[in-house]
């Protein structure tokens, strides 16, 4: 694992874990190492304890990282309404794409709603959200945004979420034809983080 300031005018710290083959390089927060894909994984909300080190985002870094593939966990800098937690997760993709040949894009709740944001404007080659809720402003919305997602993107839910407005987003995704993925669980899928990463990990690793 490195660490990583991600630029982009805001206090942006991540940590970058490097791929199974990645980790004989030695620890370069500028270089990418071996490993050709990175996935940038947003947490969720601040305000509510998110941060880089949320179980469901290293249960994903972990499946990635055993195929190849590098994760870049970040915490968001200030709270800002969820505009400047977008600016955060697009520098976090640049800081990737700068690095890397094929950048996916991952998040949960919250964060799922920005990767699904930020995966609209065209710069991601995957996007995953675990139970992501619908909008954080009506003009950040993310089931409206769904339609500008030009790559393959991912969906996964929980049938016992009663925190998250993810409804609307399982019935876009179906009608988009995104992959999509069921848990019996609540939203925070207790007890079943293995289960999540595997689910989304193993995607990220097919799409990428």
């Amino acid at each position: 694992m490195t660490d990583v300031l991600v630029p982009g005018g805001r206090d942006v710290r991540a940590s970058l874990d490097r791929g199974a083959e990645s980790e004989a390089t030695p620890a370069d927060a500028t270089a990418a190492g071996d490993a050709d894909a990175c996935v940038v994984a947003c947490p969720p909300h601040p305000q509510h304890r998110g941060h880089r080190g949320d179980e469901r985002l290293r249960a994903v870094s972990s499946v990635l990282t055993a195929g190849g593939v590098d994760c870049l966990r970040f915490d968001y800098g200030d709270w800002d309404e969820g505009y400047g937690e977008r600016a955060d997760a697009r520098n976090a993709v640049a800081w990737a794409r700068e690095r890397y040949d094929r950048v996916g894009l991952f998040g949960f709740s919250f964060g799922g709603c920005l990767a699904l944001l930020v995966g609209s404007e065209g710069d991601a080659d995957a996007v995953s959200a675990l139970a992501p809720t619908a909008r954080l402003a009506s003009d950040l919305d993310a089931v409206a945004a769904m339609a500008d997602i030009d790559c393959p993107a991912q969906v996964v839910y929980a049938t016992r979420d009663d925190t998250a407005d993810w409804e609307p987003v399982v019935e876009r995704a179906r009608e988009l034809g995104f992959d999509r993925r069921e848990f019996s669980a609540d939203h925070f899928f207790v007890g079943q983080s293995g289960k999540v990463g595997d689910a989304v990990g193993e995607w990220l690793l097919d799409a990428l």
